[in-house]
């Protein structure tokens, strides 16, 4: 079902998961989609103990075979050129999650997220915080009532040593995208 289909995916600073994120990306190119990475701040500049910046960024080029979007500048042109048919933040910090709830928008990811919204076409979210069920639970319960934002399904992944802690499950990332492209959220969301 993604065949053919442009889709732009976002990356925003859950270091510790962001190769798992970029394994979905490999499968959905895979699957005959056309991608095209976006980059946080964070992920363009931060080298951190999960890898440096520079080799995020050429991972994402080498699959793609596209340049990464890593600026507010670029990542404007996303509404108004209509580049994706839907788009993808994974993973999506507490931190954007924020921020789309409330409409801030002052990063690339925010603001290509912005952009494509105008447009009435999917935004999905694949969360990833320390905070999910602390305040950053707030901004879930806002955003998921949000027309055209959807969320991959999600849990705590470390009950005992981070209570708050929730992480969206990324083997079920494409089937998420699979929906939201059909106006559908995937249930259960909560797992």
């Amino acid at each position: 079902m993604l065949e053919g289909k442009n889709i732009g995916i976002a990356l925003t600073g859950s270091f510790c998961t962001i190769n798992d994120s970029i394994n979905e990306i490999d499968k959905i190119k895979n699957d005959g989609a056309k991608v095209t990475a976006i980059v946080s701040e964070h992920v363009r500049t931060m080298d951190t103990r999960f890898g440096k910046a520079s080799d995020i960024i050429e991972k994402l080029r080498s699959i793609t075979k596209r340049e990464v979007i890593s600026s507010i500048n670029q990542a404007e042109r996303v509404g108004p050129d209509k580049l994706f048919d839907i788009m993808l933040i994974a993973p999506c910090t507490g931190n954007t999650l924020a921020k789309i709830a409330n409409s801030i928008i002052d990063t690339t990811v925010t603001m290509a997220a912005k952009s494509h919204l105008r447009n009435q076409r999917p935004l999905v979210l694949s969360i990833a915080t320390n905070d999910g069920l602390g305040n950053s639970a707030y901004n879930i319960g806002k955003i998921i009532n949000q027309k055209n934002i959807y969320l991959v399904p999600f849990g705590q992944d470390d009950h005992k040593n981070k209570p708050n802690s929730l992480v969206a499950k990324t083997n079920m990332i494409i089937p998420t995208l699979e929906k939201a492209l059909e106006g559908k959220q995937i249930q259960p969301v909560l797992m």
